[in-house]
């Protein structure tokens, strides 16, 4: 059976329900297991499989203490009705390439994929004879909060807080969390970016002394569902498979063929599960990391140095606006052949200097693998316009980010590349309005409102649904107060 411990630590001997719960470890480090790889997922016949079945190939090997009913129940109620194309992830061409739509849940972005099934998990790691509830506790670059939300919203014996940078995400982001129903919910603005935001829910899950008034006064834990909880993680894994299948089925690929995938990513959740995939079987023969102009990922991937002191940009492509790439951690694990030591090292480099810089000989193993490229905000907006052009496709600025440096790059013959399209264009109707030179000086409803006429797509009906949504929450706390915010709803659950 798969045990986990922390990144930074062999210590902890965890099962995978009780990594979930606990989302992060005692010592700041991310879960990981020490047997990832050991087993395999078949690909000789992925073909012709529902996505709810290579979902259960994938989590009964990464997954191994829930038992058949519950992996089998938890994909059900996760991947049904709520998704508005029965593939899930389906994949498309776009040119000589492919797209693989991560967008047709109920939030319209890619983190649904996993927060459909994370609170599904959770409610199957509460321990049979207690009153104990989990209250999920995140920081959102945009998309995570609502999709979190949504997946958590009424959800049994848990609440959810969700914070995010005030002024710092899209309209429709903002609007698709603060109206959120729910008794158990809790939404509130941080005076702040992303990253203060997301080391402030570090802190507060090393805060024992916070942690056990919570438990003692409320009767509640705490938990994460960023992809730094294991659980969030690992459903990732399964559009990879996914996208092998269909590509299968598309005759572009025989089974053994190697793919790349293309990958806008901030916080390194989202390519992260592709090396999972590559670890589990997959023929991946490259993983293209993109980013926006908060390049630090891209910085780190040429020269061996992260170094988070820069100038933080607000973008076009806000829930890349990060400089802290938490999920990077566990790459840093597996690559180092899994020494924890070197990777406390480094990550108190990071928490002491704000940066840290990896021996040579592991730099070249990651960039065997892991390759990289960066668009401005001029080069975005091109490639909307670019691609809607050539193609009659309409790209979001995230999955734009990715289109570009997918353009940049000389493909590999007769390897096919899979570009992540990572949100539903409807959730940023005015950059890409501004960027196909449609109307853009109304309203975020009337940006959405031109762009399905002009362009013949569909909006979302939740999107659209918004204009005339309730807002429910309007707090708005510094950094500092943010401990004290989540005592309170803790006190309320």
């Amino acid at each position: 059976m798969n045990k986990f411990h922390s990144t930074r630590s062999t210590t902890d001997s965890l099962t995978s329900k009780q990594a979930i719960r606990k989302g992060i470890a005692d010592d700041g480090g991310l879960f990981v297991t020490d047997e990832l790889g050991e087993r395999t997922v078949r690909i000789d016949d992925l073909a012709g499989k529902p996505y709810q079945q290579i979902a259960h190939d994938v989590l009964s090997v990464l997954l191994d203490d829930f038992t058949e009913d519950e992996l089998k129940t938890c994909i059900a109620q996760a991947y049904g009705q709520q998704w508005s194309d029965k593939r899930i992830t389906p994949v498309k061409p776009l040119g000589d390439d492919y797209v693989m739509e991560l967008f047709h849940g109920p939030t319209s972005a890619f983190k649904d994929v996993a927060l459909q099934i994370l609170p599904r998990f959770m409610a199957r790691t509460t321990p049979a004879d207690g009153d104990e509830r989990i209250m999920i506790v995140t920081a959102t670059s945009g998309d995570t909060g609502k999709a979190a939300l949504a997946g958590f919203a009424d959800a049994e014996g848990t609440g959810i807080t969700v914070f995010y940078p005030q002024g710092k995400v899209s309209r429709v982001q903002e609007l698709q969390m603060t109206t959120q129903t729910g008794g158990n919910v809790n939404v509130c603005a941080v005076n702040g970016n992303f990253d203060d935001a997301q080391s402030t829910v570090k802190r507060i899950f090393g805060d024992k002394e916070l942690a056990a008034r919570i438990e003692k006064d409320a009767h509640v834990v705490l938990s994460s569902a960023n992809s730094i909880n294991v659980g969030r993680l690992v459903p990732q894994v399964v559009y990879y498979f996914s996208a092998y299948a269909q590509l299968l089925e598309r005759q572009a690929i025989n089974v053994g063929d190697p793919v790349d995938f293309v990958v806008p990513t901030g916080n390194f959740g989202d390519v992260l599960a592709g090396y999972y995939a590559k670890m589990l079987g997959l023929p991946v023969r490259q993983l293209v990391v993109a980013s926006d102009r908060n390049n630090v990922l891209f910085d780190f991937l040429t020269t061996g140095t992260y170094n988070r002191k820069r100038p933080f940009y607000e973008t076009i492509s806000p829930s890349m606006d990060i400089l802290i790439s938490s999920n990077l951690e566990r790459m840093l694990y597996y690559m180092s052949e899994k020494d924890p030591r070197l990777i406390t090292y480094l990550m108190n480099d990071l928490a002491e200097w704000g940066a840290f810089e990896v021996p040579p000989e592991l730099l070249r193993q990651i960039r065997r693998l892991f390759a990289t490229g960066w668009a401005n905000e001029d080069q975005v907006r091109q490639m909307i316009a670019e691609c809607y052009d050539e193609h009659g496709y309409v790209l979001d600025p995230h999955t734009a980010c990715g289109y570009f440096v997918m353009q940049q790059m000389p493909a590999e013959p007769g390897v096919p590349r899979v570009l992540l399209s990572t949100a539903s264009p409807y959730k940023f109707p005015r950059v890409v309005n501004e960027s196909l030179g449609l109307k853009s000086d109304g309203t975020d409803f009337e940006c959405m409102d031109e762009l399905s006429a002009k362009t013949g797509t569909e909006i979302p009906p939740m999107l659209r649904a918004l204009e005339t949504a309730d807002v429910r929450f309007r707090d708005c706390v510094e950094v500092s107060d943010m401990g004290h915010y989540v005592e309170q709803c803790a006190d309320r659950l």
